[in-house]
């Protein structure tokens, strides 16, 4: 008998993303709330998954009071990923994990 494996995540990220849909008489927005987690070997998002040796490092950039862009820099490319919470655990939990300096 087999038996299933399930890994639990170390951090938990919630972002969001803005989608705009256009028809010919109006232009409707809708924000999508999405979660990214970290687990020991990968980052998850809802559409990507990005394996943990791919990851280089995480930054954020402050806009406004409250919200930021979250970058995960890595071997094929930067992703930008919109947050309304201080990403810091989730950064911090990343490098000490990575073994990277904050």
């Amino acid at each position: 008998m087999m038996e299933m494996f399930y890994m639990k995540w170390k951090a938990h990220q919630p972002y969001y993303r803005i989608l705009r849909e256009v028809t010919y008489n109006e232009q409707r927005t809708v924000i999508s709330n999405r979660d990214m987690y970290l687990y020991e070997n990968r980052i998850t998002t809802k559409y990507r998954e990005f394996p943990i040796h791919t990851v280089h490092d995480i930054s954020f950039r402050k806009i406004g009071d409250e919200e930021g862009i979250l970058y995960l820099h890595t071997s094929a490319g930067v992703y930008p990923f919109t947050v309304k919470d201080d990403p810091g655990t989730f950064i911090q939990v990343f490098k000490e994990s990575k073994g990277l300096r904050g």
